[in-house]
This record gives structure tokens, C-alpha cells and sequence, in this order.
């Protein structure tokens, strides 16, 4: 007798029963959805659209930590005994945001086993994520960690089809990313442009050769 497929999880199973701890928002482009040194008491997930997480040094010094899009989570940190959340949230374009109060993420980790494979899958990537771009910041040139910071906001590399038109993105972000200067980011951005890695006006877009930059020793 073949064994029964465990029910996949979808967001959707939220939003049909939206109740006490758990709705949507929509998010304007520049809006804050919480600041670095806020109460940690729920998680979040995007519905639609892109939200940048950034932390500021005491000496004002800002650095982008990650840019996440569409079926992304982030917040989770208060399920692991974070008080205060330790990076600010920013939409970085229109977004619906799913915002789900701790107590119901913990009420639904112990009766929803599809939740819990989703949640636990996504925080696994995450944390393989940071340590890519840990190595990705002490050992490559920030030419190789623009090109690969490019195509994972494409989505390269992601299942299902590459997103290769970004959403505006400012120089200034990108250089807060991957560690380095505007005038760099300008450099390189050119230079792929002639090379024909990646086209803007506009709108930016990623081609699949911008590759070649990253696996190139």
C-alpha cells in the first residue's frame, strides 16, 4: 500500500483563516517594516515584493545583510529567544507582508508539520546563505561579489525560472552588500554593460553569461 504524501503547506492556509495575530499589510516603497533595536515579537512573510534587511553601526556605518523577495520569511530570530530585533526592515518596493505573531508561529510549529518542514528548510538555506557570503566577503574581489550578489537578486541559481529584471536598485545599496564603495559598484556595473553581462535603463537586467565573473579564477 503506497504511504500517504503528507499535506504540503501553502501561505494561503494562513490567509483563508486570518484571525487574532496573524494579517496582511501593505507596505509602500521606503517604508519601515521594524527598526534594529524593536521589541522581536513576531515573523513576517512576503506575500509580494522585495524588503531589504540593513544593521547601523554605533558610528552610523550601514551595511545591507540580505534582500529578499516573494515566499521569503524574516524576523524568525525571536523563535530562537531574540528580544530585540537586530537589523531594520526596509520595502524596497511595494509589498504585502504577511505578519504573524510569535505565539501563533509556535502554535503552528507543534500541529502543522508541513509548516515546520517549510520553516525549518528555509532558515537551513539561510544559514548556508550567510556562510556563502561570509566567504563570498574574505576571499573574493568585490567585482566577484557584485556579479554574485547580481545574480542572486535574479535568482540564479534558485528553483524555477530566474527573475532576470531586478526591480530598481540603487548603487549606493549594492555597495552597502557586498562591502565597497559607490564609485566601484559604478565601475563594474559599467564595465558588465560593455562586456554585455547585464543591461539598465531603467530597469536592470541580469544576464545568465554575468556567470562567467564568478566562476572565473
Amino acid at each position: 500500500m503506497a504511504k500517504k504524501k503528507s499535506q504540503e503547506f501553502h501561505p494561503t492556509r494562513i490567509q483563508v483563516e486570518l484571525g487574532e495575530g496573524r494579517e496582511i499589510l501593505p507596505y509602500k516603497e521606503g517604508a519601515v517594516v521594524f527598526t534594529q533595536g524593536d521589541p522581536a515579537n513576531a515573523i513576517f512573510h512576503i506575500q509580494n515584493g522585495k524588503v531589504k534587511l540593513a544593521v547601523v553601526s554605533k558610528g552610523g556605518k550601514e551595511a545591507v545583510i540580505a534582500l529578499l523577495g516573494a515566499a521569503d520569511f524574516f524576523g524568525e530570530g525571536c523563535l530562537a529567544g531574540q528580544s530585540l530585533r537586530m537589523a531594520t526592515a526596509i520595502a524596497m518596493s511595494d509589498c504585502s507582508i504577511m505578519r504573524l505573531e510569535k505565539a501563533i508561529v509556535v502554535e503552528m510549529l507543534h500541529r502543522d508539520p508541513a509548516f515546520s518542514e517549510l520553516l525549518l528548510s528555509y532558515m537551513l538555506t539561510r544559514t548556508i546563505r550567510i556562510e556563502e557570503d561570509l566567504v563570498d566577503q574574505l576571499f573574493n574581489s568585490s567585482e566577484k561579489r557584485l556579479a554574485r550578489a547580481l545574480l542572486l537578486l535574479a535568482n540564479f541559481g534558485k528553483e524555477g525560472k530566474p527573475e532576470t529584471v531586478i526591480p530598481k536598485i540603487s548603487q549606493e545599496t549594492l555597495a552597502e552588500m557586498i562591502g565597497t564603495t559607490r564609485s566601484r559598484v559604478s565601475f563594474f556595473m559599467n564595465k558588465f554593460r560593455k562586456l554585455g553581462f547585464i543591461e539598465y535603463n531603467g530597469t536592470l537586467q541580469v544576464h545568465s553569461s554575468l556567470l562567467n565573473v564568478v566562476l572565473h579564477d
